[in-house]
């Protein structure tokens, strides 16, 4: 494994990418009882390229609130598209958006695990889609990735842990279907049971996160089996499993790191596709930034915590 430490967050960019006019549609992929779920594909039309890589992208907002076409991620998918990478941005259920009042704390840990669940349910439902729509769109569907910023992150990484724990709700994906990579902005694993283990190899993770994020927790926050588990406990279960990965951890930065790096990374992360599932790179990197002028926070959590600076009222 190798570390790197980083002395500043905002790296200067290198790669130029020639100016290509980026084509998006709108396609509904689900319905759900009344709700319709649509996607948009961003793409530079090239009829002489090979199937290319895909990113399947989840918008952020606490399963509360979110929009798939949000101007500060669209800046993001065209840099990818021109880049040669079809980018898939979805909707799906926001499964906290009307909260009863008063709910207590184990109803409100029911509520957060089905918001969950049906947030992957539709991720999966988008990869289905963009799988039976492949030879169309000019994807090659061993190149397809997952990623998300914030509750989108989440819903990335609990789709590939579930993938790997062999759930139910996976097998509307193909028998022999795998992800290339995940691509997680503060992101974490939710799990009812204890600490998630992957049963199988997962696909390489690319995973950022601030030390002192307190919307997501950075390590775990858990109660009784019953938690959240972020980016640097997958990280480490990465590195159990001899499982490739690159973690960026931000020293005392807190949830911003849900978004800035679809702006501030966007070479970095283009340099993680190209090797990590282009290249077939297998390699264990963890990059540690640190701002000048970055001030000591507290970076403890707890499930409470997390409840109380998502969703409460007050």
């Amino acid at each position: 494994m190798r570390k790197i430490i980083l002395l500043s967050i905002a790296l200067l960019t290198a790669v130029v990418i020639k100016a290509q006019e980026v084509v998006r549609e709108s396609y509904h992929y689900a319905t759900h009882q009344s709700e319709q779920l649509y996607l948009d594909k961003y793409v530079v039309e090239d009829e002489c390229q090979s199937p290319r890589p895909a990113l399947i992208f989840a918008f952020g907002g606490g399963f509360v609130r979110g929009e798939r076409d949000n101007d500060y991620y669209v800046s993001f998918f065209e840099r990818m598209a021109r880049a040669g990478i079809v980018v898939v941005s979805i909707d799906y259920r926001l499964g906290l958006k009307s909260i009863p009042e008063g709910v207590g704390l184990v109803d409100m840990i029911g509520l957060l695990d089905n918001a969950v669940t049906i947030a992957v349910e539709d991720l999966y439902a988008a990869t289905r889609y963009v799988v039976d729509n492949s030879q169309q769109w000019g994807v090659d569907t061993s190149k397809i990735m997952i990623s998300g910023s914030s509750a989108g992150a989440i819903t990335a990484l609990q789709a590939e842990w579930l993938r790997c724990s062999g759930a139910e709700i996976a097998e509307v994906l193909p028998s022999d279907f795998r992800y290339a990579a995940v691509i997680s902005c503060a992101g974490a694993i939710f799990s009812t049971k204890g600490k998630p283990k992957f049963r199988c190899e997962p696909a390489p993770m690319m995973l950022f996160h601030g030390t002192s994020d307190s919307n997501v927790p950075y390590d775990k926050a858990s109660v009784m089996g019953v938690g959240f588990f972020g980016s640097k406990y997958v990280a480490g279960e990465l590195k159990r499993l001899d499982a490739p990965y690159y973690f960026y951890s931000a020293q005392y930065v807190d949830h911003s790191l849900a978004a800035t790096p679809l702006h501030d990374q966007c070479d970095l992360i283009l340099q993680f596709i190209d090797e990590y599932v282009v290249r077939g790179v297998r390699a264990q990197i963890e990059a540690e930034a640190i701002e000048c002028n970055a001030t000591k926070r507290d970076t403890r959590f707890s499930v409470k915590e997390y409840l109380s600076t998502n969703y409460s009222r007050e």
